[in-house]
Formats: C-alpha cells, structure tokens, sequence
C-alpha cells in the first residue's frame, strides 16, 4: 500500500529517488506513465498488468476508451529502481508533466503520483477549499 507524500528532486538525467517505504512493493518491476492532471502515475508491474488488460478489453469503436487507452499504455514504460533507489523518467513524461528540480511523490494506495511541486501545491490548496462539495459528491457514491 503506498500512502503519504513525499518531497523530492528530480536530477539532470532525469532521475527520481522512491521513498524507502514504496521500494518494497516495487522490487518485481513498475511502469510509469501519464496520470490525469497532469501528473505521472507508477504503479507496480503487477498493478500495471490488471490496468492494462482492462484497458485493451475496452471497446476500441468508443472514441474516449480509445483516448484513454493511448494516453496510458502508449505513455507508458517499464522503470527500474537503481541500487540508490531511483527511476529513471523518460524525457517525454517529464516534459507532459513539467518535471523539473522538486517534485512530490504522493501514494494513493495503489500507485504512486509524482506531481510538479508548484503544481502539487496548487492542486492541495485548490482541493482543500472544495473539501466539503467533494465529500458530499463522494455520500453519493457510497463514500
């Protein structure tokens, strides 16, 4: 289970330290690729595996399943993690999600956002004041 939010640097070859607690569930591989909001999502290899099988049985006469189904899985690549516990993001998904010096790591259960950190920040506070709108759409879905 990945939760908490963590500060981060990216380096100049495009490299991003995972926090210690997230490197255990990621030891038999993960995929990073494009998230919704303009964030990166990595998840697992065995979370990607699901993920993407339920994205290639989506009807591909649907204009948004297609859509979706390329913004994922032709966004996506297999990372490692280094012997210092980082991943290498590809200059195509730093460049969609302006990447660049700190970052935030935030795990969302079963997977990890990397986020811009101005972005991040501006998200937080933008959310924070539609807490109570949000929480009320959530009653409705059985939240």
């Amino acid at each position: 289970m990945f939760i908490g939010e963590y500060n981060h640097n990216l380096d100049a070859k495009g490299r991003v330290a995972i926090p210690v607690k997230f490197r255990t569930a990621l030891k038999g591989g993960a995929v990073v690729t494009r998230g919704v909001d303009n964030c990166l999502t990595v998840y697992s290899a065995d979370q990607w595996g699901n993920i993407a099988a339920r994205l290639a049985d989506l009807p591909a006469t649907n204009q948004n399943a297609r859509a979706y189904t390329r913004l994922m899985l032709a966004g996506a690549m297999a990372v490692d993690i280094d012997r210092s516990g980082r991943i290498v993001i590809p200059q195509y998904l730093r460049k969609f999600a302006n990447l660049s010096g700190p970052v935030i790591l935030a795990g969302l259960y079963n997977r990890i956002e990397i986020w811009n950190e101005k972005d991040w920040q501006a998200y937080c506070k933008k959310t924070e004041s539609e807490a109570v709108n949000i929480a009320n759409e959530l009653t409705d879905l059985g939240v």
